[in-house]
């Protein structure tokens, strides 16, 4: 294929110039002589229709070729219906058939996935808190907090990097030698199988004492949790009232020595009335000539509450209180500047800051 000959080109251009009769129609009587194509009044425009012509016909030739390449692609890729598979099938494809067995199908599937255990790191934005972080990784606050060992959920900084297992659940360390793994897995009801997997160990193993590992599913127990949010008690004064000194170590009032202070006092009206800051049991109710009438009381998980320069008790030793439990008014008895609670927190025996702990 090509462009038309030159003396094709010549002899179709003529045909359009050849003169007509005088009704204006061709005159079929005469041979009309063929115009010269050297003549000077038509040069242009036998020019102008014969590049005209030059570019029609290499517009067909490019049609042509695209149309044939078109249906190339199209037979290249046709579907093959009968198979139901796209592309070149160049043989009939073999099929295997196999009998199942009658009833529910339940398909085999290799996932181990579950069975280790991994880490990646998160830094602290402004704004998140550790349920945040620990809903966007699909584990538990509880998972977050024990293996940062965060004491205070609180007191998260921004730019702080937090590690996030792969699984939810705590880390665990052994308080004696030969402890068994099955009965970590039976306090914190969860697999023991997986526990052990999860740990590279055995389900028989026994651990030896300061031996740490990562307990599957396992929750923190809920007071350490309440703790560690700062949820676990509640103010003792319900009424108004105001921090006249902090936990810690402070310029006595009395001596003008720095002393430790173990609790915090809560100014308020004589005879403000004073609630349990947590459920528990009376243990002690008397008079000494520091804290003056004071009550102290035990609560779970090794926490006990004193309640100190009381002008009131409410409540005797061996009474089971709660929140709502009157257990007192505030007074000004035993070493007292004025009218106020002074409040000490317990854990183990230990002092530490009520306010970190209550909400």
């Amino acid at each position: 294929m090509g462009t038309l000959h030159k003396n094709t080109r010549w002899r179709i251009i003529n045909r359009l110039f050849k003169q007509k009769g005088a009704d204006g129609n061709p005159s079929g009587n005469h041979k009309v002589p063929m115009m010269n194509r050297n003549s000077h009044h038509t040069a242009a425009t036998k020019r102008a229709v014969s590049y005209a012509i030059k570019i029609i016909s290499g517009m067909a030739v490019c049609f042509v070729v695209w149309a044939v390449i078109l249906e190339t692609i199209r037979w290249a890729t046709r579907r093959d219906t009968a198979n139901g598979v796209g592309g070149l099938e160049m043989s009939t494809p073999h099929f295997i058939t196999e009998t199942m067995p009658a009833g529910d199908i339940t398909p085999e599937t290799d996932d181990t996935s579950d069975m280790f255990l991994t880490y990646q790191t998160y830094r602290v934005k402004a704004g998140d808190m550790i349920g945040i972080i620990a809903d966007t990784y699909g584990i538990t606050q509880d998972t977050i907090i024990s293996v940062n060992g965060i004491r205070q959920s609180r007191l998260l900084q921004i730019g702080q990097y937090l590690k996030i297992p792969s699984h939810p659940g705590v880390l665990y360390t052994a308080r004696k030698n030969n402890e068994p793994l099955s009965a970590i897995a039976k306090k914190y009801e969860v697999s023991l199988e997986r526990c052990a997997a999860v740990n590279g160990l055995t389900p028989d193993a026994q651990l030896a004492e300061g031996t740490t590992i990562f307990v599957p599913d396992a929750q923190l127990d809920w007071a350490t949790l309440q703790e560690i949010n700062g949820d676990l008690f509640v103010k003792p004064l319900h009424a108004r009232w105001w921090l006249s000194s902090h936990y810690g170590w402070r310029k006595s009032p009395f001596s003008g020595a720095r002393t430790f202070h173990s609790g915090v006092d809560m100014a308020a009206a004589h005879g403000t009335a004073v609630y349990a800051a947590l459920s528990g049991r009376v243990t002690f109710t008397g008079f000494n000539a520091t804290y003056g009438n004071y009550i102290v009381i035990a609560h779970h998980s090794g926490y006990s509450t004193l309640y100190g320069h009381l002008s009131a008790i409410t409540c005797s030793k061996g009474q089971y209180v709660d929140t709502k439990t009157l257990i007192g008014r505030v007074g000004n008895t035993g070493l007292s500047t004025g009218p106020h609670l002074h409040f000490t927190v317990m854990k183990n025996g230990k002092t530490v800051n009520p306010v970190v702990l209550w909400k």
